[in-house]
């Protein structure tokens, strides 16, 4: 959120009173534009890196606030989640061996967060999206105990008026609720920073936002959330749904920005258009603490804070942010990517900073008239089309051409993004080093998102959802521990997960979620023919909301079967033989407690539900299964050992 020293925005006076800062913030803007108040001709670069923490089974740890303690130094800092952290790279002036620079501050901070975790049994991972997030990791005594991560809850659920939301369609398709903002806490992101001058503000941004698509298209890292294939860069679909003001009930008639947003519009003259929209279209969340006349600090001659401004501005999610700043005693403008996943790894992650800053050097050169070839709605369709489809979208670029998006980026973005970073006075070996790695991976197509969705793939029928999700995420960190690019990468098995057993600590990490259910209305022949068909012995039954009202078993079946005095099965309704409000468990629920559970009530087959809903399905066939491992993996121990002592006696 940017600033520590906030208030929450309230109503009525207190409203007014931080209003009224946030005006005279934007007319002390509009005062150093025309005063030539701002830097020029000095460039400079910045990244800010999130991570999350995960234990020795990866599984998210929560145990962000434990690290930070350990750690004494400014530049890193907490997020949302107890899960996650970030840390904030310093500003380098764009040339020489500023790239390789970047990288070399990166590792360091990584390797102090590291060092800090190993004393709170954790390590630190670059992933868009952990794939062993659970829901249940979202519950509220995991957002991490400061007030404006409170605060930020508290104003954005009464302003959407009530809880949070995703419904995204992919591969597969995923639709959750939640009641708090935590939703926002399953990404993980890496964000640069490029000074500009503000008289070039417009051109330069409205590069930024011409080269989304294809940004996300070579850097997307994030496709899978909760064990299903959404978008290649799910963040993107995330982000703007979890931290979505607008209330569910508004009328469709009615047109309103959302406060994840790309853009409406190019901007044509100044940086004064995105910062008047952003007041006059999205409600302040919070007001600034600290007290300033801006208008005073310009005329003694000093850059003022403009809290106000900054304040607002942290709250206000456009993908491509501009940002005021103070370097050095002299303020700045500079353009936020926010677009961009962590990871796979820190060279990954430089590869996609090259290419960017490159870019933002170096095509305004090329098309100074961008505006003029490329439609807007076209920038803001790639940008889409590349968050879901990564490296096979198409693409409409310059003067309406239709490209796919690794020949744009092969044929003419890195060539240009290459010609930008050697005429700003980059070190050429950087520009060598990073730029291949870029070429490489597009030349492949294996980006981060490509190598998941192909290793989910290549694990298919193997192990449980769990183990997959665990072996996804351990490879990932096995391979990010090497530093290789991810191009090089290969794909994940499910025997990288480790030992299985943490696997299936909870019930919600091996019940069947592929259910076949019917309503209590339906014909018992139907369920018959169910079973038959399926191979299974249990057929839960749900009203229209997906709530469980009952239970027909196999042996329930048999027994009308053997009852002379029902009629055919054809005749007869669900409810008339359903185990009527059947013993249920949670996804949260021990294993251990499961089994005792059934053990004590006889039961072959125990529901899973969440929030009164069916989720999932537990039977006596997935304990047999879970014992014959236990005796597999017993038994291989044994002989081992066994094998050693006959060694050893041979000796």
């Amino acid at each position: 959120m940017g600033t520590q020293q906030i208030s929450n925005a309230g109503e009525g006076e207190r409203h007014r009173v931080y209003m009224s800062r946030l005006l005279a913030d934007l007319r002390a803007v509009e005062r150093m534009l025309a005063e030539g108040f701002f830097e020029t001709g000095v460039r400079r670069i910045g990244a800010e890196q999130e991570l999350v923490l995960v234990d020795d089974h990866w599984d998210p740890a929560p145990v962000a606030v434990e690290v930070l303690q350990r750690i004494d130094d400014p530049h890193v800092t907490t997020e949302l989640a107890r899960f996650n952290l970030e840390f904030n790279c310093d500003p380098l002036h764009f040339e020489g061996k500023c790239l390789s620079r970047l990288e070399a501050q990166l590792h360091d901070l990584l390797e102090l967060v590291r060092k800090a975790c190993r004393e709170e049994g954790a390590r630190p991972l670059l992933m868009g999206i952990l794939p062993t997030l659970q829901l249940s990791d979202l519950a509220w005594n995991n957002i991490t105990p400061r007030e404006r991560y409170y605060a930020l809850n508290d104003r954005l659920t009464k302003l959407r008026g009530g809880g949070y939301e995703l419904d995204i369609k992919g591969i597969d398709e995923l639709t959750v609720r939640h009641e708090t903002v935590m939703l926002e806490a399953l990404n993980t992101s890496f964000q640069l920073h490029y000074q500009v001058d503000p008289e070039t503000f417009a051109l330069s941004y409205n590069v930024a936002q011409a080269v989304a698509g294809p940004m996300i298209a070579a850097a997307a890292n994030s496709p899978v959330l909760f064990g299903k294939r959404l978008w290649h860069e799910t963040r993107i679909a995330i982000f703007q749904q979890a931290v979505e003001t607008r209330r569910p009930d508004m009328p469709h008639e009615r047109d309103t920005l959302p406060r994840v947003r790309f853009g409406e519009q190019w901007c044509e003259s100044s940086v004064m258009e995105l910062f008047r929209s952003d007041v006059a279209r999205q409600r302040m969340l919070f007001g600034s603490e600290v007290v300033e006349d801006p208008f005073a600090a310009l005329d003694a001659g000093r850059a003022p804070k403009l809290a106000a401004i900054q304040t607002h501005n942290s709250t206000v999610y456009r993908w491509n942010r501009a940002c005021y700043g103070i370097t050095e005693g002299r303020p700045h403008l500079r353009i936020e990517n926010r677009l961009l996943g962590a990871g796979p790894t820190i060279l990954d992650e430089m590869a996609n900073a090259a290419l960017w800053f490159g870019l933002m050097a170096g095509l305004p050169s090329v098309v100074p008239e961008l505006t003029d070839r490329l439609d807007f709605d076209d920038a803001k369709g790639n940008f889409v089309a590349a968050a879901k489809q990564g490296l096979t979208a198409q693409f409409t670029w310059l003067d309406g051409k239709v490209i796919p998006a690794r020949s744009l980026l092969l044929d003419e973005l890195i060539p240009i993004a290459r010609a930008g970073l050697v005429d700003s006075g980059v070190d050429s070996e950087d520009v060598e080093k990073y730029l291949s790695v870029m070429h490489d991976r597009v030349d492949r197509g294996q980006t981060g998102a490509q190598w998941m969705l192909s290793s989910v793939a290549r694990m298919r029928g193997k192990g449980t959802r769990a183990e997959r999700l665990c072996a996804l995420t351990a490879a990932t960190g096995g391979r990010q521990d090497k530093g290789h690019p991810v191009h090089e990468w290969e794909l994940a098995d499910v025997c990288e997960c480790g030992d299985w057993r943490p696997n299936y600590l909870r019930v919600g990490q091996y019940m069947t979620t592929n259910l076949f259910t019917v309503h209590e209305d339906e014909s018992l022949e139907l369920v018959a023919s169910i079973m038959d068909w399926q191979q299974i012995r249990h057929v839960p039954v749900e009203d229209s909301a997906q709530r469980l009202v009952g239970l027909v078993s196999y042996r329930r079946l048999l027994r009308v079967l053997a009852d002379s005095s029902h009629g055919p099965l054809r005749d007869m309704a669900v409810r008339d033989v359903m185990l009527r409000d059947p013993i249920t468990g949670t996804p949260s629920m021990s294993t251990l407690e499961a089994v005792e559970l059934m053990r004590a009530n006889g039961l072959s087959c125990l529901p899973i539900v969440s929030d009164g809903k069916l989720v999932g399905i537990v039977t006596e066939h997935d304990f047999m299964q879970i014992a014959g491992q236990l005796l597999e993996q017993s038994l291989r121990a044994s002989e081992a050992e066994a094998s050693k002592r006959a060694q050893a006696g041979q000796e």
